[in-house]
């Protein structure tokens, strides 16, 4: 069994907490580290748990690392892991920047630790359920809207919200980037409240993605198109469902749904709707980590995985910028 801390008991971090105690299987929970010491002493108590008295005296007394932090600390107490060579587990987006992103995969790769991205959308059960017929993709479209809520507006939605559906977007698509277009707007908060990203790939492929944390109603949706075969993903709702079409052979079906299309050319229609398993998916995420250590096995997202999700963001940070400069 894993000895585990947490760094950072914030609304994520006590989140992360209850769901370790939940996977005694897998870890033992030796405590955890926030800064503000009010709220140490609340969560420790609300959990049964030690409260360490720095970042440096947790990372001593564990073999893992799990640190939710502000996106701000990430870099810091990741390195600190890796140097002390333990495992580490860092929620998403993986750095403040690229360039710190870059660094920590060298240091990680020097200590030879386990590290691992909390890409928490790969282990959504609806993805699950729809990823296996998610074959080549030509067509992306997401969109992930939330209403307002102050926290999380100290960075842009880029980065709080969008990044999700651009890791879910590059782990889909098996090829370079080659052209990023987006705009966005600040409305309530001084960063971009609403975006949209246009991103081309190398194969032809074009993700269309668009995110708010202004709306009226909360949508996680992606919809997929490919040769034959349309997939939507509600990563809200936890249902996807595949819809198919093969060429229509033989004796009609008078029940099937046949697309004409002309010349004695006809299409049939398949529905599948892949059952989606109930399960929580930051125990999931956590669970796999546990797994790859344990099995000396390839995590399931990785730090590489982080760094590209976070460079494709900053590059649409970039272009919003531009645009935004352009109009005033």
């Amino acid at each position: 069994m894993l000895n585990i801390g947490v760094l950072g008991a914030g609304h994520l971090g006590k989140i992360h907490i209850k769901c370790l105690q939940g996977l005694t299987d897998y870890y033992h929970l030796i405590g955890f580290y926030d800064p503000d010491a009010g709220n140490a002493a609340k969560v420790a108590e609300e959990f049964g748990l030690q409260a360490f008295s720095s970042v440096e005296e947790l990372i001593d007394a564990v073999d893992v690392v799990d640190i939710v932090t502000p996106t701000l600390n990430h870099f810091d107490c990741a390195s600190a892991a890796a140097k002390k060579v333990k495992h580490f587990f860092i929620e998403k987006p993986i750095t403040e920047t690229p360039q710190q992103a870059k660094q920590l995969i060298k240091l990680s790769e020097e200590a030879s630790v386990k590290a691992q991205v909390g890409h928490v959308e790969r282990f959504n059960p609806a993805f699950l359920a729809a990823r296996n017929y998610v074959q080549n993709p030509m067509f992306i479209e997401t969109h992930r809207l939330a209403e307002f809520n102050p926290r999380g507006t100290d960075v842009p939605v880029v980065l709080d919200l969008m990044i999700h559906d651009i890791d879910i977007v590059l782990s889909s698509v098996k090829s370079n980037v080659k052209k990023i277009s987006a705009s966005g707007v600040a409305v309530v908060s001084d960063n971009p409240d609403i975006a949209n990203a246009r991103i081309e790939f190398g194969n032809g492929c074009v993700a269309n993605l668009t995110a708010s944390r202004i709306s009226l109603k909360n949508m996680r949706k992606t919809r997929i198109f490919q040769r034959d075969a349309y997939i939507t993903i509600d990563f809200l709702e936890k249902e996807s469902e595949i819809i198919r079409m093969k060429n229509a052979e033989g004796a009609e079906d008078p029940y099937a749904m046949v697309m004409d299309l002309g010349n004695g050319k006809k299409k049939q229609i398949y529905f599948e709707k892949p059952k989606a398993e109930p399960t929580n998916a930051i125990q999931e995420e956590l669970k796999s980590f546990a797994l790859a250590i344990n099995k000396n096995t390839d995590v399931s997202v990785t730090l590489e995985d982080g760094y590209k999700a976070l460079d494709v963001a900053h590059q649409i940070l970039e272009k919003i910028e531009v645009n935004l400069n352009v109009i005033s």
